[in-house]
């Protein structure tokens, strides 16, 4: 019975093992195999897509460093530009009718011969042909012939006065034309009544013959004195 028993259990003994090892081997698996020409071609394939791609993000590239390159340059342009006007001086206000110019007659000598009984204006001597100039901003009223003033340039000035240039030669300006100080209006001459190549300039509160102030004292108030 001993002897039985014990052979019987050895037999268990051995033999598991020997079943277990011949079930529980691991089963291989056997997969497709890809070949090295195989692996060329695929990438031979997908090289064109990928050249493209680089072509495009190359063009890309290059597209926005030309528009980064134009914004510099266009903030560079508009910096001078505002550097520019920094710079410039002020255009002046007001000028003189001819700067520099000699007076011959001043303002508010009596005379009888005048209409008004004395000199509405003040006269610069100058020859026939010297520039006119606008004497401040404003709009001209007229230009033409005016009896005894000859031709004459009228322009309402941006204070409400006005500016009368007389015994002119030419005309430079048409009426409704606006001007600036500094502008040419007309050329100095002769016509009218006069004795003389000469400017005739009156400063007036109204459009009208003999409302008029010291042209001199007007312009030198307006920070005028080249004259």
């Amino acid at each position: 019975m001993a002897l039985a028993a014990t052979g019987a259990l050895a037999f268990a003994t051995i033999g598991v093992p020997a079943m277990a090892s011949a079930t529980n081997s691991p089963a291989v698996v056997v997969g497709p195999v890809v070949s090295g020409s195989s692996a060329d071609a695929a990438q031979e394939a997908a090289a064109p897509a990928i050249r493209a791609a680089q072509a495009r993000q190359q063009a890309a590239a290059r597209q926005a460093a030309v528009k980064q390159a134009a914004a510099q340059q266009a903030a560079a342009r508009a910096a001078t530009v505002k550097q520019a006007a920094a710079a410039a001086p002020a255009r002046a206000q007001w000028s003189a009718p001819i700067p520099g110019a000699a007076l011959s007659e001043a303002y508010g000598v009596v005379d009888s011969e005048y209409a008004a009984g004395y000199h509405t204006g003040t006269d610069f001597a100058v020859d026939t042909g010297t520039a006119v100039l606008a004497v401040g901003d404003g709009t001209v009223v007229s230009a033409g012939w005016q009896s005894s003033y000859g031709n004459t340039v009228v322009i309402e000035l941006a204070d409400g006065h006005y500016a009368l240039y007389a015994h002119l030669s030419g005309f430079a300006v048409t009426v409704g034309q606006q001007v600036q100080a500094g502008d040419l209006v007309a050329r100095s001459g002769d016509t009218g009544n006069s004795t003389g190549p000469h400017l005739h300039f009156e400063i007036r509160i109204s459009d009208d013959y003999g409302a008029v102030v010291d042209p001199l004292a007007f312009l030198r108030g307006k920070g005028v004195s080249d004259f």
